[in-house]
């Protein structure tokens, strides 16, 4: 039950019927007792403007954005993220107490908080990463392994311009490998990382070798459906650590609760269970 006090927030996309956010959201709502609502809102990317701008008016406490908003928002909002200017693109939107729009990005958290926390063992300082894709999650993913320490980050993309741009933006720390050479970048990894949707369930097989990946090394899928992949099944085999994607998705959504709703939540066990009863 909710009271006419009730904070609230929600989800924009377009569609917006696919969005796990809801039924996440709603889980934490729950648990900690919340007078507060957490609202799927499908937007036409014609309105996000006066949807956005229209937040602080009908009483919210901000939104997550989902495609196709998240780029679309960098140039709406009134202040930026760090973190949400170097990736381009805006997943989380809080509103401040005068009523502008503050931008945040919390992919890359939400990847590195999965990733430490399945694989305890990883330290940035372990040795290099490979990264697959350079679409927007290979970006959150670039920024936060370099801002956590990670010297050397091996990039590789099926169109290599896209790739190269990346490099261009993030710098030295990014090498990019063709990607016919993607299995051979794996000899001295101390992490793989697939960014891609090769392997998701309806997309294409993502083909490579991982022979020459050290078997200290951990392997992180972040596509969750299916929630074992090829990849990791391969990695699991040969001895590998390996870390599944929907972590990601359920860590990346705790800096946009605490902020809406005043509560630092968990992922825990219970959830975990909720969010993956439908995936195999």
């Amino acid at each position: 039950m909710i009271s006419g006090k009730a904070k609230l927030a929600g989800v924009m996309g377009w569609p917006i019927s696919h969005s796990r956010s809801p039924q996440l959201h709603g889980y934490w709502l729950d648990k900690y007792a919340i007078d507060g609502a957490y609202l799927p809102l499908a937007v036409d990317p014609k309105n996000i403007e006066p949807a956005l701008r229209a937040l602080p008016t009908l009483g919210f406490k901000g939104c997550n954005l989902t495609v196709p908003h998240k780029e679309l928002a960098m140039n709406i909002v009134d202040n930026l993220s760090e973190r949400a200017k170097r990736i381009g693109a805006v997943n989380t939107v809080v509103v401040q107490e005068d009523g502008s729009l503050f931008g945040h990005n919390t992919d890359g958290f939400g990847f590195l908080e999965n990733l430490k926390s399945e694989a305890p063992q990883w330290n940035a300082s372990n040795g290099p990463a490979v990264v697959l894709g350079a679409g927007g999650a290979a970006r959150a993913i670039l920024a936060a392994l370099i801002d956590d320490g990670v010297k050397e980050v091996r990039l590789t993309n099926r169109t290599h311009q896209r790739a190269v741009s990346l490099r261009e933006e993030f710098g030295s720390a990014v090498c990019v490998v063709d990607w016919e050479e993607r299995s051979q970048a794996l000899e001295g990894a101390a992490l793989l990382v697939n960014s891609s949707t090769l392997g998701m369930t309806g997309q294409s097989p993502l083909e490579i070798d991982l022979s020459a990946l050290p078997k200290e090394a951990v392997v992180n899928d972040i596509v969750y459906a299916p929630l074992m992949t090829d990849l990791l099944e391969q990695a699991k085999k040969q001895g590998n650590e390996v870390v599944g994607g929907i972590g990601m998705l359920l860590h990346q959504a705790r800096p946009g609760f605490e902020a809406w709703f005043g509560q630092k939540p968990e992922v825990d066990e219970a959830l975990k269970t909720l969010m993956t009863k439908d995936l195999v």
